[in-house]
């Protein structure tokens, strides 16, 4: 496709297919906007945050060390003689060391996420791996899954998001994080020889349990296997069933995280023992016995269904173009998926080719997160820290790395467009613009910020501003910078 005007293209390339321009960004990018775009598909996939990230391993083995000090503090307290008094406490308080710990974690995640996504030159490399990362959510909501966010969107996400969607997919769903969000970990086949030594009152060291014990019940979780089915591949209305969740739930048995009798605490693993026997149907389709390959099956004819193309497609289209796209644009984002057998970088190169994506009205209002990002790009300025940011994101309705649910964040306007948040963007953006500015010209820097975009209505009320702070916060709250 050639743009009809490749400067109205270069303001769409950065602020609906990037995170908005930085200065100087969409005269760069006028002269071949699609091409900008292309070259910022690689396939050794997104870029890694700056810095150096804790894997998902070491986050675990972390949160194993409060969970022991949890457990002596309670045998500590549980000994003392002392009846209605305050039992004697280890030096290491496990409350204040987990939550201090669950802060430090996510701060060290998050902010070389932020600084990435408010500083890179590929933004749109970075809204790609960010739209696979919301489609497979991992939420901080969960203590323990707090503390491996980043290393899953680094380890299982980043690396795969312009490969073959199987292979993002496998990543994903065996993903330490992921197993521990959707309690997969917990998930033992009720037929398992797992089940059978359990309910036989097995345990460590052999011998009779204790009554306790004795009563400790485990059988199968179905979460991870309906959130893939519903949410990560074919979707609700693919017309799978009840029972095709429970099936699937049980061929996933024996997916699990290593322990501390394991080689490499807190890594993905698979337990036989725990894996429910036998040959499974799902979908129509069967399975034959194979332990820990038969859950790779399903995974692959998943990845491969029909429905899974137009259902995540569609997805794409709503994220990139608006929240009703056209129903063309999908039909192409779908036939490059199927042509391709999931190849996301041709998905990618084919939403950068259709003339639906271009149309120069905006169609999507931006998250909180989106938001303050293009602030920070439109005022080229260095990424606050941690502890300004997370309070003004969660401010606005988007606490970082904790979307509310197995769905991710919401991406609809009416999700972030209520009176009380535009009230809020309207404060921040006050706050932000007078040590943002500095002595710069709002006039001049919204027409190099939004290039064709900016309306004459808003070029007009910025260069009637009573001050340069104002003029580059009516800037940030004018309806060309709100939407992409």
């Amino acid at each position: 496709m050639t743009l009809a005007d490749p400067n109205m293209g270069a303001a769409i390339a950065a602020t609906r297919f990037g995170l908005g321009a930085r200065p100087g960004e969409i005269a760069l990018t006028a002269g071949d906007p699609q091409g900008f775009l292309r070259s910022q598909i690689r396939r050794e996939g997104a870029d890694p945050p700056p810095g150096t990230v804790a894997t998902s391993a070491q986050r675990l083995n972390e949160f194993r060390e409060y969970r022991r000090d949890k457990r002596e503090a309670k045998v500590e307290k549980a000994a003392d003689p002392r009846s209605g008094e305050a039992a004697t406490m280890p030096t290491r308080d496990p409350v204040k060391v987990v939550g201090r710990m669950l802060r430090q974690d996510v701060a060290a995640d998050f902010s070389p996420r932020f600084e990435l996504a408010a500083t890179t030159e590929a933004a749109f490399r970075e809204r790609w791996a960010l739209f696979w990362a919301n489609h497979f959510t991992v939420s901080a909501s969960k203590a323990i899954t707090a503390t491996v966010v980043g290393p899953f969107e680094d380890e299982a996400i980043r690396p795969h998001v312009f490969g073959r969607f199987e292979d993002l997919l496998a990543a994903a769903e065996t993903h330490p994080a992921m197993l521990t969000y959707l309690d997969q970990i917990q998930s033992v086949g009720p037929d398992s020889p797992a089940a059978q030594f359990l309910k036989m009152g097995g345990g460590r060291g052999g011998g009779a349990r204790s009554e306790p014990a004795k009563q400790r019940t485990v059988g199968l979780n179905e979460n991870l296997a309906r959130e893939i089915l519903e949410l990560h591949t074919v979707g609700v209305g693919a017309g799978y069933t009840q029972a095709d969740v429970t099936e699937f739930a049980r061929a996933m048995t024996g997916l699990s995280i290593g322990g501390p009798r394991d080689e490499g605490y807190g890594a993905a693993v698979f337990r036989a023992q725990a894996h429910e026997p036998g040959e499974r149907t799902v979908m129509g389709v069967r399975y034959a016995p194979g332990g820990r390959r038969q859950a790779s099956a399903i995974l692959a004819d998943l990845a491969a269904r029909p429905q899974t193309a137009r259902f995540i497609c569609g997805k794409i289209a709503r994220h990139f173009v608006a929240d009703d796209p056209p129903a063309a644009l999908v039909a192409r984002l779908d036939a490059a998926w199927t042509s391709s057998r999931g190849d996301l970088a041709r998905v990618a190169e084919a939403l950068i080719a259709a003339p639906e994506a271009w149309d120069p009205r905006p169609g999507k209002f931006k998250t909180p997160y989106e938001f303050i990002v293009s602030s920070h790009r439109a005022a080229a300025t260095s990424p606050m820290a941690f502890e300004r940011l997370a309070p003004i994101l969660t401010g606005l309705g988007q606490k970082p790395f904790s979307p509310p649910s197995p769905k991710g964040w919401p991406e609809d306007a009416s999700s972030w467009a209520a009176p009380d948040a535009i009230v809020k963007r309207m404060q921040f953006a006050q706050g932000f613009s007078g040590a943002a500015l500095g002595d710069r010209d709002p006039r001049a820097l919204a027409a190099d910020v939004l290039g064709e975009r900016l309306s004459p209505e808003t070029a007009k009320a910025i260069a009637r501003a009573e001050s340069r702070p104002e003029g580059f916060a009516l800037l940030l709250m004018s309806p060309e910078f709100q939407r992409r």
